[in-house]
Order: C-alpha cells, then structure tokens, then sequence
C-alpha cells in the first residue's frame, strides 16, 4: 500500500458519486475502516500501513527489546517476505513470546506492541478522514474496524466527542452497538492493541463468538439491513475472521448493497474485482488511481450524503417527500419509477418492518448473562 506524500498533488478530475450510495441516510451505512485509513491519518507509522507492515515492526521492536533469540528474528524476517498467510505468522510469532504453558498472558507482545504504536495521539497528521467519519457517526452511522490502534477514538475524543473502543468480549456492549445503542463506539473485531490478550488472529479465537446464536443473528442481521461501505480495506474480504462473521453467513448475496472504495490501478483487475464482488452483493468504486485521492473523495462523498437535502432536492432526484416538511426524515425507500422498481421497494419496507419487530421482540428478551 502507498502511503500519502504530502508533497505529491492530489488533484483530480471531478468524479461522479453511485447515487444508490448517496441517496442513504447516514443511519443506513456501517463503515467498515481498515489499514488504509490510518496509514492515510498517519502516514509516518510504518505499522498502520499494512499488516506485512505491522509485523515487520513488531520483529524489529522484539530484536530492539532483546525479547527474542537472534535465530528466530532471522527465520520470522525471511517468512515476513514469503508469500504465505500472516495471520498465522503473526501467530507464531506472538506464541513464541508467549509462556510455554499456553497461556498468552503474560508475554512480551504486548510489549512490542507498545513499542511500535508508542504516541499514537501525537501522529494525527491528516485528519480529513477522521474529520469525515465522524460527521458520519454524528448521524448514526455505525463503525466496525480491522484495526489493531484506536487512532480515530484518540481524535474523536480530541474533538469532544465521547468516543470508546469495544470488542468482542464484552457480549453486552457489542450487542448494544449492533442495535445502534453505542453511537461514538467502534467496534473492533481483531481486537485492540491496548489489550493485547484480547487480539484475535484466526477464527478459533472466535469459536464462544461462532457458537453464541444470538450473537451471530446480531451480526448476520446488519449485514442484511444495513450497507456496509469498505474504506481502505483491501485485504478485509479476504480476512477469515470478517469472512465468517459476515461474507459466508448471510445467504442470498445478491439482494444485498454494499458498497467497498477501492484505488483502481489496474482496468482488468478492477473490473473482474467488479463483476466478481457483485455476487457477494458488493459494488466496487473507485476513488481514483493512486493512494492519494481517497480522503478528498471520501469526504466529498460524505458531504453528499449528509447534506441536508430540500423537497425540491428531493424530487429532483427522484424521491418522495413524506416527512412533512422534514427533509431529512424522508423515507429513502419512497423512490419513483426508473430509479427503483416497486418490487424492489415492497421488499425493502417488508424487511424493515421484520426487522423492527424483531429488533423490539429481542429487546425485551435479550439476557446478557453477566459477560
């Protein structure tokens, strides 16, 4: 991944915006943020870019801190470069600075971790997409990452707001983002950098999770409702943890709408990735050809989704007024013919009316048991 040069112009041709994306209210989306946003935020901190990146910092930071043999350094550097699965790298790695027993805590990860994302608060360098997801969140939109640093809670908190970062161990908080109630949290599903006994690597770290019915239909429940908008993730579809919370346990793909930003470096590459993620009901767009066209577009995007819009705006493009005045109560499945079929928008409403009464009926049944 290319990190942002600020020396570099970051002009570029006005591009157009899918209108199936801009006409969702901002309570509609969850954003799903990956490395590419904090190495856009930070592009000084060579962990943010990647997670070749990340590992390779974190076997520096372990022959820094003498915290591994010298052979082991050796042998961890020579497969960082191999094309193989770094989940299960990583894995070794932190095994290897973990106590024989099994049991991971305590160890010297945590420590190397430390180490590379030390001062975190004090990297912000490029706060435009920060800037940008927040004015998201400030209208319910929803927020799960990838990421191991809380460098968006850091800056939200900057900025007053009442950020917090949450993961999966915690049944109750997770359940109260899923259903909209944790406006300011980011939920992070590897788990935080800050705790390190919490991260999860592969998807046996996730076997209480996989076996917890509820939830799972929690999960599995907004990624049929909501449209998840993918922003610097260009590995996340193919991350085994995201794939079996959501891409593999939701059927009928296709009637889903979401929606992954992607730089478009290649025509018959972006193309086959188009015609490939439709089938996982995914829409790829493009935010031009290079790394640093992604804030300016992501926050024009944002700027036409949130912008509150005039009945005549409205009409315009094609939606019915039924707010009574309140344009941004306006009902989004109200769309005429040519922009939607009425097919289409009968299931829409049919879905959300199932969904409201399910979401009520769980509500009042939900038992967190103490987790």
């Amino acid at each position: 991944m290319d990190l942002i040069n600020p020396s570099r112009s970051i002009e570029q041709k006005s591009r157009k915006f899918l209108k199936s994306l801009t006409r969702k209210e901002p309570s509609e989306l969850l954003l799903v943020i990956g490395t590419g946003v904090s190495a856009a935020v930070a592009p000084h901190i060579p962990a943010l870019c990647s997670w070749r990146s990340c590992i390779e910092a974190v076997i520096n930071a372990a022959e820094d801190l003498e915290v591994l043999h010298p052979s082991d350094i050796g042998e961890f550097r020579q497969k960082v470069t191999e094309d193989r699965d770094l989940l299960v790298l990583a894995h070794d790695i932190i095994r290897k600075m973990s106590p024989r027993t099994g049991d991971t805590k305590p160890n010297f990860f945590q420590d190397c971790l430390m180490e590379v994302f030390d001062n975190l608060h004090s990297q912000i360098q490029n706060p435009m997409l920060f800037d940008a997801i927040l004015q998201l969140m400030d209208q319910g939109t929803m927020v799960l990452t990838t990421n191991y640093d809380n460098l968006l809670e850091i800056f939200g908190q900057q900025q007053g707001k009442p950020m917090e970062s949450i993961d999966l161990k915690c049944k109750e908080k997770v359940v109260q983002w899923a259903r909209g109630l944790q406006k300011y949290s980011v939920l992070h599903i590897h788990g935080l950098f800050t705790d390190p006994c919490g991260l999860v690597l592969d998807p046996s770290g996730y076997k209480d999770v996989m076996h917890d019915q509820d939830l799972m239909e929690e999960f599995q429940e907004l990624y049929r409702i909501k449209s998840f908008v993918f922003l610097g993730c260009g590995e996340t579809l193919r991350d085994q943890i995201f794939q079996a919370l959501f891409l593999y346990s939701v059927q009928d793909k296709v009637d889903l709408e979401h929606f992954m930003l992607v730089r478009k470096d290649s025509h018959d590459h972006f193309y086959k990735l188009q015609a490939e993620m439709l089938l996982h009901g995914i829409k790829i767009v493009s935010y031009g050809d290079c790394f640093e066209y992604m804030p300016q577009y992501f926050r024009d995007l944002v700027a036409q989704i949130c912008r509150r819009r005039s009945p005549a705006d409205l009409q315009q493009d094609g939606v019915q007024d039924t707010s009574g005045g309140d344009s941004s109560a306006a009902d989004s499945t109200n769309l005429s013919i040519g922009t939607a079929c009425s097919d289409c928008v009968k299931r829409k409403q049919d879905e959300n009316g199932d969904v409201t009464e399910k979401r009520i009926r769980k509500g009042n049944d939900t038992d967190f048991g103490g987790s």
